[in-house]
Order: C-alpha cells, then sequence, then structure tokens
C-alpha cells in the first residue's frame, strides 16, 4: 500500500498497533523505522540538552528548534495539507511576539499579563486570518500569495513605525514572572541547577509538543481529510459538497493560532520582540525551507526540517572556522570555507538537499524503509 493510498484512508480504517503511542501520534506513524529513529533522536535530544551541554548556546538553539518546529508544522497545514502558500505566516508569528511583550511591559511582569497577551494575540490573529481568508482565498492561488505578501508588508511597517506600541525598530525587551527569570532557583538535578531559565525552556518543549501533537491529530482527522481532498482537487471536493473556501478559511485560522503560539513562545525565551525577530521576510523564507526540506504534507517533516535548519545556522560558521584553520596551507581552500562565507555554504548545502530528497527527507526515509 503507497503512502498516498495510506494518506486517503480514514483514521478508524488503519491498523490498532501500539496501543498508546498511536493513540499520541493519532494512528500516524513515522512509517519508517530510519524515520522513527531519526524522530527519536530529536525527541531525547530536546529533553535532554539541558542536562547533557551545559552553556546558553546549547540551550538557545534547543529552544529554537523547539520554537520552529511548531513554527514550521503550522505552515505545512498550510502549504503541505491545503496547497495555500502564503507568505503572511510571519505576521501571525509577530503577533504572537508582540501580544506577551506588550502585556508585560505593559501590565507588569505576572502570569495574568502573559495570559491577556496571548489571548488578545490569538484573538487578533484569529481575526486578521478569518478576514484575509475571507477576502482572498476565493482569488487564484498566485494573487492570494501576492495579498498576504502585501499585508504581511504593511504590518512590518506599522510594527516599525509605532514605536509608542511596539518600540519601533528597536523593538522590546521585559521582564518576565519570578518563575521563569534566572535568578528564581528551585536546587539541583544531576548537576544542573534547576533555575527559572530551565523552567522557561521546558515550558517551551512542552507547549510546543503539545501543539505539534494537536496539529498533527487535526490532520489526521475528517477535517484534515477533507482539505487534503481539496489540495488534491478542489472541483471533486466541492461536486461531493464541501464548502471548499470555508474549509480553506478554517485551515488559514488554525494556522495562524498555532503560528502566534509559536511568536510567543519565542518571546517569553528572548525576553525580547522586535520587527526583525519574528515579522522579518527572512523568517518566512526560513520556514518555507524547512516544510520542503523536510517534506511537505507529512508534519513529522517539520520536525527534521526545524532541527536540520536551525543546527545549520547555529553551528555551520563554527564548523567552517574549524575547517579553513586546518586548510591554511591551502590559500583558495581556506578562503572558500572562510566562516564569513557560511550563509553561502548553507544555501549550497539545502540546494544539494532538495536536489536530493525532490519529496523531502521523509518522504525518501519512507520510500526506503
Amino acid at each position: 500500500m503507497t503512502d498516498a493510498t495510506l494518506s486517503s484512508l480514514p483514521v478508524s480504517s488503519l491498523p490498532r498497533q501500539g496501543g498508546l503511542l498511536r493513540t499520541i501520534l493519532s494512528a500516524d506513524p513515522p512509517r519508517s523505522k530510519a524515520l522513527s529513529l531519526l524522530l527519536l533522536v530529536v525527541l531525547l535530544a530536546l529533553v535532554a540538552t539541558p542536562f547533557a551541554l551545559p552553556g546558553s548556546q546549547p540551550l538557545g538553539t534547543a529552544a529554537k528548534i523547539c520554537i520552529f518546529i511548531l513554527l514550521a508544522a503550522s505552515y505545512d497545514l498550510l502549504l503541505g495539507y491545503t496547497g495555500i502558500v502564503s507568505f503572511a505566516h510571519t505576521m501571525f508569528f509577530g503577533i504572537g511576539g508582540y501580544g506577551i511583550a506588550i502585556a508585560l511591559n505593559k501590565l507588569g511582569a505576572t502570569w495574568s499579563s502573559v495570559f491577556i497577551g496571548l489571548v488578545a494575540a490569538l484573538a487578533l490573529s484569529a481575526a486578521l486570518a478569518f478576514i484575509i481568508g475571507l477576502v482572498s482565498l476565493r482569488v487564484r492561488a498566485i494573487f492570494f500569495s501576492m495579498i498576504t505578501l502585501a499585508v504581511a508588508s504593511a504590518v512590518l511597517v506599522l510594527a516599525s513605525q509605532m514605536s509608542g506600541i511596539t518600540g519601533g525598530e528597536d523593538g522590546m525587551s521585559f521582564q518576565l514572572p519570578p518563575e521563569l527569570r534566572p535568578a528564581f532557583k528551585l536546587g539541583t538535578f544531576l548537576d544542573t541547577a534547576i533555575n527559572g531559565r530551565l523552567l522557561a525552556y521546558y515550558l517551551v518543549f512542552f507547549v510546543a509538543l503539545g501543539m505539534f501533537l494537536l496539529l498533527l491529530r487535526i490532520v489526521n482527522s475528517p477535517f484534515g481529510r477533507v482539505l487534503q481532498a481539496i489540495r488534491e482537487n478542489e472541483f471533486r471536493a466541492e461536486a461531493l459538497g464541501y464548502r471548499v473556501v470555508s474549509y480553506r478559511i478554517a485551515a488559514s485560522v488554525i494556522s495562524a493560532l498555532a503560528a502566534t503560539v509559536a511568536g510567543a513562545l519565542l518571546a517569553l525565551w528572548l525576553r525580547y520582540n522586535g520587527p526583525d525577530t519574528t515579522l522579518s521576510f527572512a523568517i518566512m523564507i526560513d520556514v518555507l525551507l524547512m516544510v520542503v526540506i523536510g517534506g511537505m504534507g507529512t508534519m513529522y517533516g517539520a520536525v527534521i526540517g526545524a532541527a536540520l535548519f536551525v543546527l545549520a545556522q547555529s553551528y555551520l560558521q563554527v564548523l567552517m572556522g574549524s575547517i579553513s584553520e586546518s586548510l591554511a596551507a591551502v590559500p583558495l581552500l581556506a578562503s572558500l570555507t572562510h566562516p564569513d562565507r557560511w550563509l553561502l555554504w548553507l544555501g549550497i548545502l539545502f540546494v544539494a538537499s532538495v536536489y536530493a530528497f525532490p519529496g523531502g527527507i521523509v518522504g525518501r526515509l519512507r520510500k526506503t524503509s
């Protein structure tokens, strides 16, 4: 049975094996031993990083991976499962960040401020996603993409200029609730201090994990099956009685809400939010690459793509510095591998990966296992 055939079956018709694990994964297992192992490695690495790799950089990288897994998964709901190409996804990411930043900055560093900021950001994102979808999802795909790009650009300009509310181009720094501050200490475990920073990391980890599993459940529900049917042939889906525009709007709203939560988590982790942090178009390109490299329409591709991309961003420059030093006797090679050229090599690596895995890494692993 092919992946395409399997994905078209209702959840209830899939073999009931694995019990609790299959329930957690919404009856959508990786279906590949290599992929299962790779996902397990990512999960265990994220859980153990605070204890196995001391220091701020490994912890920051792990937190960023968690956040971008959620962001990439939310975008895959649009691109991979519904076939919608939107360039406004980072707008909702930024709304989440600004919701937390403004609330904590204006209302004080309390959990009630976090709650108010998150609820306000979710409400605004849902309203914007609904309005954009209602106005533009009836037009052809390319025009919808252009509309989302225009709206996202307008929001970026507004955030950069409304310095009294958003902090302008400088962004906003703020204090976290006392329990998430580094000075807050609960003791030690495995020679690692249990402080507010560690609690903040596990808050990011568990919220991102919970949201990812929720998205996995959504795409494997009857609603998710309809989205895939619309992606494959919207005219047939409409002929069967499904209101295509309504389903697309619902998918846009759900995706926007998940992206908003990801933005809120990033703001809590960084204790800062600004235009370049969450609203930059470069982030949109990064998320698109994560989804494409990992594998569109798989959800698990978001995990693999985000982990690889963030690791490359964080450590490729360091690795190239070591390589350049070892090739000092060969001036040309040393120059080509200079750390300042890490973006060039990052681009080459991802172009090569897209060429080698046209269906994404997850798609290739499922075919070869």
